[in-house]
């Protein structure tokens, strides 16, 4: 059986300020002609299909397009509801929808109950695991604690439960939205930080034969059965790097699994950019950016007179200027973003902590105090959007 794994749309996402709602489509149209030209089973997304609990009307009718288009393919599509998504609206609809071969999955009780498919080799069950924030989730799955590690645990426990009750041979995959040991995040993830601990193991996969996972937005392979497909688009320029696709895979007569990457649409390179600003204008080597969307760091001692507006010039499609002095006391103008990229909630908490009582860190009581505090915001964050 071939499936084609993606996640992590995005839909109605800007790129600083660019509208991306074209590029989207575009990649929306590419999955298609993809799922038609190589006689793909079943499409599976692995969550994040919008970008925010509420979208933007465009966002939802380029969904509403693509849910249609997939159906008139007759190719059943499985899909779970991310982090980004608000889960019950994304879950309107869904008993109707199955009916036309789209399985949303978006309620974590329904963890257990597969979306069946055949072939010639004999059945395989699909399950979807949606986003399982632990404060809200916990009771229902019957978890020991409320951590990522133990929620996910428990909804694979009914996994495990019901596919023991298949038949022999009975092929399994499950789709799960969540941070993995081993992944590596880029900048443009939500943190989903919960007591301090953001990942699960990879190990909470076991007994099935493929896990096709989302949230993490570089295509990456954790184990041959473990696997993150990345978005289909660039969302910071942390992914400057990133090749962005989709993994085509197929899953054989054994449960064995081979993985091919098929490319995405790249709407524009990007190019991250680096030195004095004089060099950046002039550097003849960096005249293969000029077309792309550009981040310029500057690394001038001093701030340079209207840096942006003689970018421009150069890089029509420059997008982000970012300071960052070699050396000297001009570093302290570094922006306050720059200085907390890559930082998790909790470390900036215990930074603040630190600089106010001048130098003394948060002890272990102060730290569990404050991990207590966020989690509880992020937990009273989810219920509000639910509550939209």
């Amino acid at each position: 059986m071939r499936f084609l794994h993606t996640s992590d749309w995005h839909l109605g996402r800007s790129f600083h300020r660019v509208n991306l709602l074209t590029a989207q489509r575009t990649f929306l149209d590419h999955l298609v002609e993809t799922v038609r030209a190589r006689e793909v089973d079943a499409v599976l997304v692995a969550g994040d299909v919008y970008d925010r609990a509420v979208p933007p009307l465009a966002a939802v009718e380029l969904f509403d397009e693509a849910l249609h288009r997939l159906a008139d393919l007759g190719v059943p599509t499985v899909m779970i509801s991310g982090n980004h998504d608000s889960a019950r609206r994304l879950g309107v609809g869904a008993g109707l929808m199955e009916r036309a071969g789209i399985h949303l999955r978006t309620d974590p009780a329904g963890c257990g109950t597969p979306v069946l498919l055949s072939d010639a080799h004999g059945p395989v069950a699909l399950y979807g695991l949606p986003y399982l924030e632990p404060a809200m989730v916990r009771d229902t799955l019957g978890a020991q604690r409320a951590d990522h590690a133990a929620v996910l645990g428990a909804a694979m426990d009914r996994v495990r439960a019901d596919l023991a009750e298949r038949p022999a041979g009975t092929r399994s995959v499950v789709l799960a939205h969540a941070f993995v040991t081993g992944g590596t995040a880029s900048d443009s993830e939500r943190d989903i930080t919960v007591g301090g601990v953001a990942s699960v193991p990879a190990g909470v996969f076991d007994g099935v034969d493929y896990a096709a996972l989302g949230h993490l937005h570089g295509c990456q392979t954790l184990t041959e059965r473990v696997r993150y497909s990345g978005s289909p688009l660039a969302y910071s320029f942390s992914e400057a790097d990133q090749r962005k696709t989709s993994w085509l895979v197929e899953l054989d007569g054994t449960g064995a699994v081979h993985a091919e990457r098929v490319d995405a649409p790249v709407p524009r390179a990007l190019a991250r950019i680096r030195g004095p600003l004089e060099r950046l204008l002039d550097d003849p080597a960096l005249a293969r950016h000029e077309e792309s969307w550009v981040e310029a760091t500057l690394t001038d001692a001093a701030r340079p007179h209207e840096p942006m507006a003689r970018l421009v010039k150069r890089y029509p499609h420059i997008l982000s200027l970012v300071f960052d002095p070699d050396e000297g006391p001009a570093r302290s103008l570094a922006s306050y973003a720059q200085r907390l990229r890559g930082r998790s909630d909790q470390e900036i908490a215990e930074d603040f902590v630190e600089h106010v009582r001048s130098g003394r860190a948060a002890d272990e009581r102060e730290r569990a105090e404050l991990r207590s505090a966020i989690d509880e915001v992020r937990a009273e964050d989810m219920t509000a959007e639910v509550a939209r």
